[in-house]
């Protein structure tokens, strides 16, 4: 058939998985043998890795080998999901075979309260290498978003820099002063931005929950508030809840710490967490308190909408985030959402890659529903 047909039936058989039911005859051979065993580990009817840590350590080493990052990241997931490798990720040697992402780090994290010692510094090492890799990929977006929103957002009257004035808002001041014989505008005033301000200019409040379904919102959150942290115009807070309420705003120094103080899993009550994340608001107007949860709420619903609208009315900017991943559609509560929408508080899943640009809505006071449908996934 030649050397294009020839691919396409080893890529089918690749598919197929061999047997008498493949229809094509093909055998593979190599690494293509390799490849093909590792697939039929994992997802053949009469596949499986058993119970063998060496097996299951080889089995990752071939995934690695055979298949890209992304690629190993969906067996690996599909292996802890199909296969109940929960109990094998306790294993030092399992955890420096697997390919650190997201997902990991979600399953380790519901693990915390049983890792053995001999586990528990090769838990932080996957942990580490995955936290690092998420703040490159989203500190520095983020820092720019920020600071660019808090610029803009601080107006004053005396710009002292071109680049600095507020052109639409100076226009409209002084629209009274239009001189029709040149058709322009001759500005009495000039209205601009204020920058560098060192002081604290805005309080941000992420209140995150713990329960099992928001895995990967939690380890998002834990780095944004990390870096949220480190800039000193902003005052953040963290806070994990379940039915209780952890607050790891001191740990923000280092996200690592942020993250092992979470305890997935639980139940959920939104009310308390929400009660206590209104308590270290100081100063409500201009306040943003970001609340992700999937809106399952344990707690008192009423009680939960009475103190949103009163939030709202003092100034915070609510937001509620079903999602901070990039797992597409979330569950969540439909019926809590949209009471909170008649609130004037709009509840989206959003991607890490779109936070930046969502913080930046925030502190620039914009509207954040118009925001999400345009953005929010």
């Amino acid at each position: 058939m030649g050397d294009v047909g020839d691919e396409r039936l080893r890529r089918w058989r690749l598919v197929l998985g061999g047997g008498a039911a493949d229809g094509i005859g093909v055998g593979v051979s190599g690494a293509d043998a390799r490849a093909d065993g590792a697939l039929a580990a994992l997802y053949d009817r009469e596949g499986g890795l058993g119970a063998s840590a060496p097996r299951v350590a080889r089995w990752l080493g071939d995934i690695r080998d055979c298949f890209p990052a992304t690629v190993v990241q969906v067996m690996q997931r599909d292996a802890i999901d199909r296969l109940d490798l929960t109990r094998l990720l306790l294993e030092p040697e399992m955890l420096e075979a697997v390919q650190p992402d997201v997902h990991l780090v979600g399953t380790l994290l519901s693990l915390n309260r049983v890792l053995p010692d001999r586990a528990r510094e090769s838990a932080r090492t996957v942990v580490r290498l995955v936290v690092e890799e998420l703040e490159r990929r989203l500190a520095h977006p983020t820092r720019a978003a920020v600071a660019g929103a808090l610029d803009r957002s601080a107006r004053t009257r005396r710009p002292k820099r071109a680049a600095d004035i507020d052109w639409d808002r100076t226009i409209r001041a002084n629209l009274r002063h239009y001189v029709p014989d040149r058709a322009t505008v001759v500005p009495s005033r000039l209205v601009g931005y204020a920058r560098r301000e060192r002081a604290v200019r805005r309080e941000v409040v992420l209140c995150v929950d713990q329960s099992g379904s928001m895995a990967a919102s939690v380890v998002y959150a834990g780095v944004f508030g990390a870096v949220l942290a480190s800039m000193r115009s902003l005052s953040t807070s963290l806070v994990a809840f379940d039915t209780a309420v952890a607050d790891l705003t001191d740990r923000l120094h280092d996200p690592v710490e942020v993250l092992f103080g979470i305890q997935l899993g639980g139940g959920t009550d939104i009310n308390r967490a929400v009660a206590y994340a209104e308590g270290l608001i100081s100063r409500p107007a201009g306040a943003v308190l970001i609340l992700i949860s999937d809106l399952f709420e344990g707690g008192v619903r009423e009680e939960l909408l009475r103190r949103v609208a009163a939030l709202t009315r003092a100034g915070v900017q609510v937001i509620v985030l079903l999602a901070l991943s990039d797992e597409g559609a979330p569950s969540y509560d439909h019926d809590n959402a949209a009471a909170l929408a008649a609130l004037g508080v709009p509840a989206f899943a959003c991607t890490p890659d779109a936070f930046p640009d969502l913080m930046a809505a925030a502190i620039e006071r914009r509207d954040i529903a118009r925001w999400a449908e345009r953005h929010a996934t």
